[in-house]
């Protein structure tokens, strides 16, 4: 392991770390090592990735969507417009704001540690419904107070619009009922908060790329997706996640319609995400460039105020 080697050479504090199997701390490496240790790793891995036949280039890993294997030449020719959509572009590998000082190595390391491993799109587990947990946790805000909100879910939900704007071809609107004749995806798997705690739920919705396709696909100079909640709250997700066949928009949680607490009528899931990037109360959908004109610039409200934009389960 010649990254290990390396470091330790440098940096006898990682000779007591867990490794991954390409050489590198694991992430929580970032809480305890002194800065000299993380701009260490931090130039390694960048050597590393630029290294020839570490990112790929003329032949890219294959994308896993929706049980079928798509080719970077099918994804560039879909309605996604020619976005390099199978995890090669060297900005799936860092958020849109790096943070000064180690913070900002970390949330480097971490993002391109895990971009670099997951580029073939994997899936997270899925569970046997049988593991589901009895008493799912409600946690944030369960009922948003917005005057909007609460007016649609007094009518049921009935005059609610999911409206799909930005860097679309074909700006849309869509029911809720609409969203239920599309393709639909059920996942029972592990919802993981960053605050201790762990439950599994059967999530049933709409992939997020069948969303935007039915918007004319996104532009070319599409980025990231910034979702709208009620309430407030927006996070912005890019396009690698974005079209994860496993990121869907829920409207059914164990078999039933999504509970009020847990987002009512609509919720993202994107299952390789901690909780907080899985934003509830959707309220709208718009594909853009860049995210600095959301509210601090960073690509979401929890970002904003010192969250990870990267939220990597």
């Amino acid at each position: 392991m010649k990254t290990y080697e390396a470091l330790s050479s440098s940096c006898p504090e990682t000779a007591s770390l867990p490794f991954l199997p390409n050489g590198f701390p694991t992430e929580n490496a970032s809480s305890f090592l002194p800065l000299k240790c993380l701009t260490k790793i931090a130039s390694l891995f960048r050597q590393t990735l630029t290294s020839p036949g570490i990112l790929p280039s003329k032949s890219p890993p294959k994308t896993v969507y929706l049980g079928r294997t798509l080719s970077r030449r099918k994804f560039a020719t879909s309605a996604l417009g020619g976005l390099l959509l199978s995890g090669c572009d060297t900005e799936f590998y860092r958020p849109p704001v790096i943070r000064d000082g180690p913070m900002g190595v970390a949330d480097v390391l971490t993002m391109a540690s895990q971009r670099f491993l997951l580029s073939g799109q994997q899936l997270v587990q899925e569970h046997d419904t049988r593991e589901i947990t009895k008493n799912f946790p409600v946690w944030n805000q369960a009922n948003p107070e917005d005057e909007d909100y609460q007016r649609l879910k007094a009518g049921g939900f009935t005059d609610w619009r999911l409206a799909v704007t930005g860097l679309v071809n074909r700006p849309t609107e869509l029911t809720l009922q609409a969203l239920k004749r599309m393709p639909r995806r059920s996942q029972t798997t592990m919802h993981i908060c960053e605050q201790g705690w762990s439950a599994i739920a059967q999530w049933t919705g709409t992939p997020l790329m069948d969303v935007l396709q039915a918007a004319g696909g996104v532009k070319p100079q599409a980025r990231y997706v910034m979702i709208h909640a009620y309430g407030g709250w927006y996070e912005g997700y890019d396009m690698f996640d974005a079209v994860h066949p496993q990121t869907i928009l829920a409207y059914g949680m164990n078999g039933k319609d999504l509970p009020q607490g847990h987002g009512a009528p609509l919720r993202l899931r994107v299952e390789r995400h901690c909780g907080y990037k899985q934003l509830k109360f959707i309220k709208s959908i718009q594909v853009v460039s860049s995210v600095e004109d959301f509210g601090r610039g960073t690509g979401g409200v929890n970002s904003d105020y010192g969250f990870h934009w990267y939220a990597g389960a």
